[in-house]
């Protein structure tokens, strides 16, 4: 019904690729990071380890269900591990998945996740897909800019949480596939 996500994306500055097992440490960086508000953090036995995330990239490639992908994001001039987007059911549906991207703090401000969710989006429009998904911690003002810039739009759904701040859904509606 659907072509399937590219398994490597090219834009200007970055390169989207299936990940690789030695993807792990960094890949484990980008958890450590993560706000203490959000979801999937390492725990406080030190979980995912390094290795544990190993074995999930060895056994899925494209870390999310067939047909989508979860694409680490490379700087093309130095080949550094900057963080990752592409598509995942999530909260979503594989019809109508959702876009999810992540980059280590060091790589914040350089206009990379924006460039690298305008590739994916453009990819996604390229499967057949219609509609994708987001949800973004109502905290995270800078998830919300990269969203806006490359074409989602607030939508009603709000899943409240009081703990870790209301989750927004946004939605981009892709029309047709370009020719």
């Amino acid at each position: 019904m659907y072509d399937d996500l590219p398994a490597e994306l090219a834009t200007e500055r970055l390169d989207l690729r299936r990940w690789r097992p030695s993807d792990a440490e960094e890949y484990r960086g980008l958890w450590a990071e993560r706000d203490v508000r959000a979801r999937r953090r390492i725990d406080a036995d030190g979980r995912p380890t390094v290795e544990e995330i190993r074995g999930w990239l060895t056994e899925n490639p494209l870390a999310a269900e067939a047909g989508l992908g979860l694409l680490p994001i490379e700087v093309r001039a130095t080949g550094e591990f900057i963080g990752y987007c592409g598509l995942t059911v999530g909260q979503a549906t594989f019809d109508e998945p959702e876009i999810a991207y992540e980059l280590a703090s060091r790589a914040h401000g350089h206009g990379y996740a924006t460039e690298a969710a305008r590739a994916v989006v453009e990819a996604a429009r390229r499967t057949g897909r219609r509609r994708l998904w987001a949800t973004v911690r109502e905290w995270n003002a800078a998830s919300f800019r990269v969203l806006e810039k490359v074409g989602f739009e607030r939508s009603d759904r709000v899943d409240e949480d009081p703990e870790r701040g209301d989750s927004i859904w946004m939605t981009c509606e892709l029309g047709q596939p370009l020719a």
